[in-house]
């Protein structure tokens, strides 16, 4: 029985099919051309040939501030929502388990406390973690097999991203505006594609929260960061959101998810995010390592360390 990933040419898609594959894992990647979410006989038909054991949902607009644009916000909806209960609808009909990637934008933002997967998100602040929201709600609605999983500050090799652009930008000036008021741990897709190619192996269904481990930091903490590891002289001015300026979409302040029920569900946390962060910087350059010195573990390692908390 195969793993399907949709989305699978977006950032975190490549990386997941490329971590089940070093699995050893009979994967397929379908891309929007091959199952278009958005049409209900598109993912049938992809159901049909494939017949999955698994889907991990990673298709999705992610856009947040094209979200917001009034001419955009049907095909939002046809992406986050309607697409998510097509492919939650077809993994009911064929016994397929879902494990469905959310965001830290289903949450209203306000507070300093970590949300904990459990907690009511309220209203969310902007239309793509409303959408994100209510295709959640039709995973838990239509399956009893499933998975979801928030994540938050997400960067990968793939796509454009936060670390991307705050190089991109180093290069261009001699200092950069960073907000300072918005706190959250950054994930790199790795990370977070290795923890779901253990989760597909495993039935300990449920929400839960992964992001990169270590202290939760601002964005301008996350770019100082950045700047440093990558030796550029750049330097970062903290400013609030509201000394930044205007943006489409209002962002949530308190983006903080506690991570401690990966643990309790016998999956091996992330690795910490500066730990992350580097080895992210030497995979742009063309190299790649596994974590360091207690972050350290093969799959096999990883694999065993877990067996007997989960079985």
């Amino acid at each position: 029985m195969s793993i399907l990933v949709n989305g699978a040419n977006g950032q975190l898609g490549l990386d997941v099919v490329r971590e089940l594959t070093r699995w050893g894992k009979p994967v397929i990647g379908l891309d929007h051309t091959a199952m278009d979410v958005t049409d209900p006989n598109s993912v049938n038909a992809a159901f049909e040939r494939c017949h999955p054991e698994t889907v991990i949902h990673c298709a999705a607009w992610t856009n947040v501030d094209q979200a917001e644009d009034t001419d955009r916000r049907l095909q939002v909806y046809a992406a986050n929502v309607l697409g998510t209960q097509y492919v939650a609808e077809a993994c009911e009909r064929f016994g397929s388990k879902m494990i469905y990637l959310s965001s830290d934008y289903v949450f209203h933002g306000q507070g300093t406390q970590p949300w904990q997967p459990e907690d009511e998100p309220g209203e969310a602040l902007n239309v793509y973690g409303q959408t994100k929201r209510e295709g959640e709600q039709c995973v838990i609605k239509t399956l009893k097999r499933f998975f979801v999983v928030r994540t938050s500050w997400l960067y990968g090799v793939h796509g454009r991203n936060f670390v991307q652009t705050i190089l991109r930008l180093a290069d261009q000036r001699d200092c950069l505006r960073v907000v300072n008021d918005q706190f959250g741990r950054p994930t790199y897709t790795r990370d977070l594609a290795r923890l779901l190619a253990d989760m597909a192996d495993t039935e300990r269904y449920g929400i839960y929260h992964a992001t990169n481990e270590g202290e939760m930091v601002s964005w301008a903490d996350f770019a100082s960061e950045i700047l440093a590891i990558a030796g550029k002289n750049t330097r970062v001015i903290p400013v609030t959101t509201e000394e930044y300026g205007s943006v489409k979409a209002a962002r949530p302040h308190n983006s903080r998810l506690d991570t401690s029920k990966l643990a309790a569900g016998g999956f091996l946390p992330l690795p910490a995010w500066k730990d992350a962060l580097k080895r992210y910087l030497s995979e742009l350059n063309g190299s790649w390592s596994e974590p360091q010195g207690s972050e350290a573990h093969t799959v096999k390692e990883t694999r065993e360390s877990v067996a007997g908390k989960r079985d």
